[in-house]
């Protein structure tokens, strides 16, 4: 019988080839999610996560964002907001990220697929795909919720410019108990101010 490592480890290698076609189609969000992954695992390990439960969080990480790979250019590569219709497409990645996953078949995925779904799920419940909120979204999804946040905001993109570190950890502050989880956003606070992905 496989252990839960054997399943996330086959399953790493048969969607490796996912992350390279998420490169080809936008290097940046490729380079996003290997950084994702690695504030989450961080957080992961800090807040008690079993093996099992790291390996699920490492998968939805480098996943999370797959869903891009069926927005279309116009809106994925727009130099500029997007408008209400716009949003609405570009929401729908976490989704298209659920399916993908979904489809490959192979056992932990359906795991890996719900953290993709969660990831803009606001503790809240202010989020998206399904409105939840508190402890009803899965723990990884979370997670991410956070590293992505606060990768997402010290990159340049086309709608956005790049924040430092305290500006960053300042709008993670006002957000915790809303968008994040508060509890992870106080071991978020221990992590980042040693971690190589901390923002300049």
């Amino acid at each position: 019988m496989e252990s839960n490592d054997d399943i996330f480890e086959v399953l790493r290698r048969y969607t490796a080839g996912l992350s390279v076609a998420l490169g080809y189609r936008d290097l940046m969000t490729r380079l996003h999610s290997e950084r994702v992954r690695g504030l989450s695992e961080a957080i992961g390990e800090r807040y008690g996560l079993d093996e099992h439960e790291v390996s699920a969080l490492r998968m939805g990480s480098s996943f999370h964002d797959i869903g891009k790979i069926g927005i279309p250019d116009a809106i994925l590569l727009k130099p500029s907001q997007f408008d209400d219709e716009e949003w609405a497409v570009m929401k729908r990645h976490s989704e298209i990220g659920e399916d993908i996953m979904l489809s490959t078949g192979l056992e932990g995925a359906q795991q890996a697929a719900l953290v993709i779904r969660h990831h803009h799920e606001h503790y809240d419940g202010g989020g998206y795909p399904d409105g939840l909120s508190g402890v009803a979204i899965p723990i990884c999804s979370r997670i991410i919720a956070i590293a992505d946040s606060y990768d997402a905001l010290s990159i340049t993109r086309s709608y956005h410019n790049a924040r430092n570190h305290d500006e960053i950890m300042e709008i993670m502050r006002r957000e915790a108990g809303k968008t994040f989880d508060p509890q992870l956003v106080e071991i978020f606070y221990e992590i980042i101010e040693h971690s190589p992905y901390r923002a300049a």
